[in-house]
């Protein structure tokens, strides 16, 4: 069995194809963007490696695009189209059109993937949004389909549009809910022959939103953490009078539930305790007048500079309202940082043991979870060995063993059906 991957971005730091590939399953990846080698190809890769690098930060991500585990003759990506479709994206999110823009960029990329002479396979994997029309084509076929989705779906709209339009003082008012974008993702749902979510909070909202119980498998996501975490960590036990550190790191908005943590800060104003939020934010200026003291706003990071900051922390706080899985907090039990969090996500955080859960929603119980810390400075370095073993069960390994079970599987009893 040979399976073609096709993907917009560096979604999951190409686990998928780097774990099929791993187990000689892998036909082939294509994705927008990618960056080779330099062999392939040759003078189109120098020039816009050279346009790239001076763009700063956000070169420097591009550049960092690439798998050291794939070989670069397995790899099709659309550069010049990529650069288009990512200005596109860009030009219309100012104007509010968002979804108006990704709907025309992931139908242009699905189209383009369909067109191409792609090498013998008998599955593809494709990931919501993005994939309607190289989905037609398998089953037009009867190739077998997998598609992962990204996200909750619809059933996430309209939980921040509420909470937006409750506090209109933090982003203003929601967009008008993007009927095209999610018929296209039904469609999708209806095509496949598996879809795969990453959470049993992805799960419960896409069977409220219509997907049979029974077409769908949950596979958490797969992370594989670096080498030299242990150098990067900063923290060692507080000193006296040190204040405790909480880490923020994603996109500083409504949805990851910003307001909740700025509410618990100010709670525990009184505390010795300092929260960094890193991240590029939406939130209306007018929102983060008066935030207490000991909140500070850092800015987006590129991702090779994550690290740094996991390094530099004590506790890492994902108070979100809803996410398919969120990698983040991988990342910060890598780094040995315990890790409070909202069971709306993927559940990778044992409470009392690799940090705390929280209701969503709840400023007063954030502010509690990190009072603990707070209070009992060890309790954050006693957790850290923990955390880092709790890792180990979400490796790459054991990610593309359980995602080929589920394919053969599913393969096999589709089979015994036609």
């Amino acid at each position: 069995m040979k399976i073609i991957v096709a993907q917009i971005g560096p979604r999951e730091h190409y686990a998928v194809a780097q774990s099929l590939y791993q187990q000689g399953l892998l036909a082939g990846l294509i994705t927008d963007w990618y960056a080779f080698s330099g062999k392939k190809p040759a003078a189109l890769g120098s020039f816009i490696a050279w346009f790239l690098r001076q763009l700063g930060g956000l070169g420097r991500s591009a550049l960092a695009a690439r798998c050291e585990g794939l070989p670069d003759d397995l790899v099709h990506a659309f550069p010049l189209r990529s650069l288009y479709w990512k200005w596109q994206v860009r030009r219309l999110s100012r104007q509010g059109r968002s979804h108006e823009a990704y709907l025309k960029t992931d139908k242009a990329f699905a189209t383009a993937v369909g067109k191409l002479p792609l090498p013998p396979h008998q599955a593809v994997f494709g990931y919501s949004y993005a994939s309607l029309e190289l989905l037609q084509l398998a089953r037009a076929t009867k190739t077998f389909t997998i598609l992962n989705q990204i996200d909750p779906g619809p059933m996430e709209f309209r939980l921040v549009s509420e909470e937006m339009t409750r506090n209109p003082g933090l982003a203003g008012l929601p967009q008008p809910f993007p009927s095209a974008y999610y018929d296209r993702v039904r469609q999708e749902w209806a095509l496949a022959d598996v879809v795969l979510v990453n959470s049993e909070w992805s799960r419960e909202a896409l069977i409220s939103e219509g997907v049979e119980p029974a077409k769908i498998e949950i596979l958490p996501l797969a992370y594989e953490p670096a080498q030299n975490l242990e150098a990067e960590r900063r923290r060692g036990n507080a000193a006296p009078g040190q204040a405790l550190r909480v880490l923020w790191l994603g996109q500083v908005n409504v949805r990851k539930g910003i307001h909740y943590l700025l509410e618990a800060a100010r709670l525990l104003e009184g505390e010795n305790i300092q929260f960094d939020i890193v991240g590029p934010g939406t939130l209306l200026s007018t929102a983060l007048a008066g935030v207490a003291r000991g909140v500070r706003f850092h800015g987006a990071v590129s991702r090779d500079r994550a690290g740094q900051w996991y390094g530099q922390a004590d506790v890492f706080v994902l108070p979100t309202l809803s996410d398919g899985f969120a990698l983040t907090q991988l990342e910060a039990l890598a780094h040995g940082l315990p890790v409070v969090a909202t069971p709306n996500c993927g559940r990778v955080v044992e409470s009392g043991k690799t940090g705390f859960i929280v209701p969503a929603r709840d400023a007063a119980a954030l502010a509690a979870a990190l009072r603990l810390f707070v209070h009992d400075r060890a309790l954050a370095p006693s957790m850290a060995p923990a955390c880092r073993a709790a890792v180990r069960s979400y490796s790459l390994d054991a990610y593309g063993k359980r995602l080929v079970e589920i394919i053969r599987k599913r393969r096999q009893a589709l089979s015994g059906k036609r």
